[in-house]
């Protein structure tokens, strides 16, 4: 089972400097990359990585546009694996570009990368550094401090160095043996959990789980932090004597107050997403480390957000990163995870009786039934029957004793649920890591959820 552990860096200033230098020569050949493969692309060819990679690696020390002022290769002053993954990235993201132009679907080639506008990170292989306790020794930097040691045992498989505003992380890949990444559970219930923007989560157990909602508490501050920004922006752009839009290539003057403006604003914007990401954490382990099942619906999330008045709420609490984690955290806990289809009206069928109220509107939270009577809240029924929807699809499969009654009245366990919906369930995912310092679902874990 392949873990990541992501590490804060206590970094001294030139290490700080050569990281940034690391980021930027990862981030300036993947641009030189991607323009090259543009143009094969252009021409009808398919673009080759490491024909890239052979062409870089014969100009890198000869081209005037990777020399210094004094005409040295600046770029021996990088650790060579800075500037080699790059091609690497680039390959697998043309290959997921043709896959899904081959499968039919909505594809986009793969983009340049502006200086703050993306992740400053870059890799480094498993041979060029070790791990020495509370201590990393890396190429070119030499010792590094950590704030805390590798938790994970096992063959380290590569890392990287990437910055969250003003911190650094080093991210580790390690090969974990099965016996030491699964975890015991503590319960065996089965729970339906329906997503919600007044409250995160709300369990077939009649529980609510209020989000954070760490976005709405900063927004004042955040749009002040803003406005300061783009101030000193506009105060640069007087000083260089440009109106209207910025010509591509020119670089306005930094000032010392402009610099500590962008700074506290990521840092308030790294503060939000630690928050939501700690409340995702917490939860998602909880639900998997109770339960022998969890069913959550397949939201159509993208679809969600062009809600102009609900995409703020929805993406403050999260949906998809906490389905997303409850996939690489199941087969830890040998969990399985029921994924009810997106059309499947579990607010509308009575948990009672199973009759559907095809009329009930987005703004009505509760209802009676017209059939039985029953008095339903909605997000508790949706829940409910998202419950009975997961027990009868592992009835059906593994003849579980927690199960009871089946499903929902109207619906054949583990096939297609009243409505027109289908069940699935998910029983191989991935794990790598995250913003939080907790593995995350990547391309790499398949492990069985049982």
């Amino acid at each position: 089972m392949l873990l990541a552990h992501r590490i804060t860096i206590d970094p001294t200033d030139g290490q700080r400097e050569y990281f940034a230098r690391a980021a930027g020569t990862a981030r300036r050949v993947w641009n030189w990359g991607l323009a090259e493969s543009l143009r094969q692309v252009a021409s009808g060819c398919k673009p080759n990585a490491m024909a890239l990679k052979k062409q870089f690696n014969a100009i890198k020390y000869l081209d005037p546009a990777w020399l210094d002022a004094d005409g040295n290769p600046w770029l021996r002053s990088v650790h060579r694996d800075a500037h080699a993954q790059p091609f690497a990235n680039l390959a697998k993201a043309w290959s997921r570009y043709f896959a899904q132009r081959r499968a039919g679907e909505k594809a986009y080639p793969p983009r340049f990368k502006k200086k703050g506008r993306c992740t400053d990170s870059f890799y480094i292989a498993n041979d060029k550094f070790r791990l020495d306790g509370k201590t990393a020794v890396l190429p070119k930097v030499g010792r590094v401090a950590l704030r805390e040691a590798l938790r994970w045992p096992g063959r380290i498989l590569g890392a990287s160095v990437s910055r969250e505003a003003e911190q650094w992380f080093l991210s580790v890949q390690v090969e974990v043996p099965d016996d030491v990444a699964r975890r015991r559970r503590t319960g065996n219930g089965i729970v339906g959990v329906d997503l919600g923007v007044s409250s995160a989560a709300t369990l077939s157990t009649s529980e609510k789980i209020s989000a954070p909602r760490p976005l709405r508490g900063a927004l004042r501050r955040l749009r002040i932090r803003s406005r300061r920004l783009s101030r000193k922006l506009e105060s640069a752009r007087t000083t260089a004597g440009i109106t209207g839009r910025i010509p591509k290539g020119t670089r306005l003057p930094v000032s010392k107050n402009r610099t500590k403006g962008a700074l506290a604003l990521a840092r308030l914007q790294a503060r939000i997403a630690r928050v939501r990401r700690d409340f995702t954490h917490k939860l998602t382990t909880r639900l998997c480390r109770e339960n022998q099942a969890v069913a959550i619906e397949g939201l159509n999330v993208k679809g969600m957000l062009a809600n102009s008045r609900l995409s703020r709420a929805i993406a403050d609490v999260g949906f998809y990163e906490f389905r997303r984690q409850l996939l690489y955290k199941a087969p830890r806990y040998g969990t399985d995870i029921v994924l009810a289809d997106r059309w499947y009206p579990s607010s509308k069928l009575c948990s009672h009786c199973g009759v559907r109220n095809a009329t009930l509107a987005l703004g009505e939270r509760t209802w009676r039934c017209a059939a039985c009577g029953a008095h339903h809240d909605r997000d508790v029924n949706a829940a409910i029957n998202l419950q009975r929807l997961a027990t009868g699809a592992l009835a059906a499969r593994t003849a579980l004793p927690e199960a009871s009654r089946a499903v929902t009245p109207g619906t054949a366990a583990g096939t297609g649920p009243a409505g027109g919906g289908k069940v699935t369930p998910v029983r191989d995912e991935h794990g790598q890591q995250d913003g939080s310092g907790q593995e995350e679902n990547g391309a790499h874990l398949c492990a069985r959820s049982r």
